[in-house]
């Protein structure tokens, strides 16, 4: 039996901002992830009010996240919970170990991994969800249907690919030997625009650094902050392939950018977490226990 990933699971598109659907992926990935136990609905509603979402809005997102075969309900009396389900539960560790990992300095074995696919008539709609999770792990399209990564994670690429049910495909990997024009992987990527866009992170993320190593960053603020930093890495993970140093233009900013992401992520995860549990503990105070914080060093094994 195949091990359900991120293909199985109809996980909302991530964006930045306050979605509150995405933002129950992040509560649960980032201080549920190493219990069991199912947390009340009640307190899931009252954690993303601090986000400024209402009511009821929350229960809605929580109820399209359930019907959407993401969270689990259950009773206790009159009081509903919810947990992940396992299925979901894997797809976002894949995609917390991915953000957790990414722009950390690694060797390269200067080999490819390169997907080469084709759809059915009947798959069609399809073609933007292979694309997006394509993109986030690392490919970009070098011709139609031919994707190439330098460190595409090739078993998770192959798991994709069978479990959105691609029936015609190939994945190699292998050194370049030759490449011109658009057939270079190195074009498929505009460096420029991603440099900019590390420019805008590290200049935008200045000022919170200062205040998080100032202490003058809150509990509340705390919680709120760290989940926007996170999405805010997200998307730089969707636009950066990672390429290795030696095929870089130099002074190139992810190694800064990263460092900065995660002094912010770790430093801002004790805070966060009281509040967590503040919020918990009005519900249940036995729960309020069972909530934790992650680093960017401690991703799922």
């Amino acid at each position: 039996m195949t091990t359900p990933t991120l293909a199985d699971v109809d996980l909302p598109r991530a964006q930045v901002g306050a979605n509150p659907q995405i933002l129950i992926h992040g509560l649960f990935t980032d201080y549920w992830f190493h219990t069991e136990e199912p947390m009340p609905s009640a307190a899931l509603v009252s954690l993303l009010g601090d986000f400024g979402i209402t009511p009821v809005s929350a229960r809605a997102a929580i109820g399209r996240l359930a019907r959407r075969g993401v969270l689990e309900p259950s009773k206790k009396g009159r009081r509903t919970f919810y947990r992940m389900k396992p299925a979901a539960f894997r797809a976002l560790e894949q995609s917390q170990r991915r953000m957790m990992e990414f722009g950390a300095d690694r060797p390269w074995d200067g080999l490819w991994t390169t997907v080469i696919f084709s759809l059915t008539d009947e798959q069609r709609d399809q073609r933007y969800s292979i694309r997006r999770r394509l993109q986030f792990l690392g490919y970009a399209a070098v011709h139609d249907g031919v994707w190439m990564s330098p460190h595409a994670d090739h078993a998770q690429t192959v798991e994709l690919l069978e479990n959105i049910g691609v029936r015609n495909a190939t994945v190699l990997r292998s050194t370049l030997a030759y490449a011109r024009g658009d057939g270079d992987p190195l074009n498929a990527w505009d460096l420029d625009v991603i440099r900019a866009a590390y420019d805008e992170f590290i200049a935008e993320s200045a000022e919170l650094l200062d205040r998080v190593t100032s202490g003058q960053v809150g509990s509340s603020e705390a919680l709120v902050v760290r989940t926007s930093i996170k999405d805010e890495w997200r998307e730089m993970v969707s636009i950066d392939p990672e390429l290795p140093a030696n095929l870089l233009p130099d002074a190139w900013p992810a190694q800064r950018a990263r460092a900065i992401f995660a002094q912010i992520y770790d430093a801002l995860g004790p805070l966060a977490e009281v509040r967590v549990r503040q919020l918990l503990a009005a519900h249940d105070p036995t729960l309020a226990n069972e909530a934790n914080h992650r680093t960017t060093t401690h991703t799922p094994t």
